[in-house]
């Protein structure tokens, strides 16, 4: 007799989307740093927790490495801990440690590590985003918190004249060392966790995780610290740096599905974006960040996202829109002044007919 199991998904990759849109595995829409309630509260509960880890040291502790995150809280709430011992798992620190007395069985494998990074060099759309809000938006003694890919990196590539910026991410990629080695990120003006830069999960190749490898340097903390709206906002100059798949006329940003078909899920978008619009110096900046239009050239500011489309960021929540076109400040606009202002940041080729639009929908002509 066959057992049939569902997969259960909290944030979507490629290797679940389709299992998904057919309906033979289930996603929960969640905000990242609430993910550890599940396991808390027994909303989850795990009979056994599989983890990859570092050898032990001298004490008998391994570590997490690369992904502390919601794995620490899964494992502290399951009935069995079986840990993968790989010599390729960096040694970090924080809350990354597990000591061996506290795991059930253990096998030997040393696989490497899976790396990622951007699909390719930047396009001219991407580094003219990085530029924009390198020279614009991020001052010095700025805190960071951005994810992975070709705009991030781009960003990251702009601030090479930046003094005494920090990192407060739930995580980072390679672009980060780069700034390190140049000594633009010091974390010196930070208030929390002066002196380190905070994540809590990595994703990159080979050069990042030599970078970590028992470096002090870098705290690996759970996702609902890190996450955390508050501590979030206790960062000075908090900017947070985020992308999505479509903007409409008046703000809503949509970034975990096309359409009703779920794409990935909200991750720590909200989290971070608030925090930043949050932040107790008054200085945040919370910024969304996109390329103007698809592959195939259509709008990615739209009338109305599509049917079915879920808002992730709503129109409250955003301030800083940026596409290679230029950079719209919503915050405290109307819905009249905010089509204006994101009508500016559209291609060329798609302003008329939104403008078009926007009377439609407002009974009146978008201005500033």
């Amino acid at each position: 007799m066959v057992t049939m199991r569902r997969s259960v998904s909290l944030f979507m990759a490629a290797n679940v989307r389709q299992s998904v849109a057919e309906g033979r595995s289930d996603a929960i829409p969640i905000f990242l740093q609430d993910i550890p309630k599940l396991f808390h509260r027994k909303i989850i509960q795990p009979d056994i927790a599989l983890i990859q880890v570092s050898p032990p040291d001298q004490h008998g502790y391994c570590s997490l490495g690369t992904s502390v995150d919601c794995v620490r809280s899964a494992l502290v709430n399951s009935k069995i801990i079986i840990a993968q011992v790989n010599v390729n798992m960096p040694r970090t620190f924080g809350d990354a440690l597990i000591h061996v007395s506290h795991v059930d069985y253990a096998v030997e494998d040393n696989t490497p590590l899976p790396e990622h990074g951007s699909k390719g060099a930047a396009s001219a759309e991407e580094t003219e985003i990085g530029r924009l809000i390198g020279d614009n938006l991020v001052e010095d003694g700025a805190t960071l918190q951005m994810g992975i890919g070709s705009i991030p990196d781009a960003v990251l590539s702009a601030l090479k004249n930046h003094k005494d910026l920090g990192i407060h991410s739930e995580m980072f990629s390679v672009g980060v060392i780069d700034l390190v080695k140049r000594g633009c990120v010091t974390n010196n003006k930070k208030k929390v966790h002066k002196g380190r830069i905070v994540g809590s999960f990595l994703v990159g190749n080979k050069e990042l995780y030599d970078f970590v490898d028992n470096n002090p340097f870098i705290e690996m903390l759970e996702i609902d610290y890190v996450n955390n709206t508050h501590i979030v906002s206790l960062q000075p100059t908090m900017t947070a740096i985020n992308s999505c798949i479509e903007v409409d006329l008046t703000g809503q940003v949509c970034a975990d599905s096309i359409g009703t078909r779920m794409f990935s899920g909200f991750g720590g978008q909200v989290d971070f974006i608030r925090g930043a619009a949050e932040s107790v110096d008054g200085r945040g900046k919370p910024i969304i960040a996109l390329v103007s239009t698809t592959k195939r050239n259509e709008s990615k500011i739209v009338p109305t996202l599509k049917v079915g489309a879920g808002v992730v960021t709503t129109r409250a929540h955003v301030h800083y829109v940026v596409t290679e076109q230029g950079i719209a400040n919503l915050f405290g606009k109307t819905l009249r002044q905010r089509a204006y202002e994101l009508i500016k940041i559209a291609h060329p080729d798609h302003r008329e007919q939104l403008e078009r639009a926007a009377f439609e929908r407002l009974k009146c002509m978008p201005a500033p």
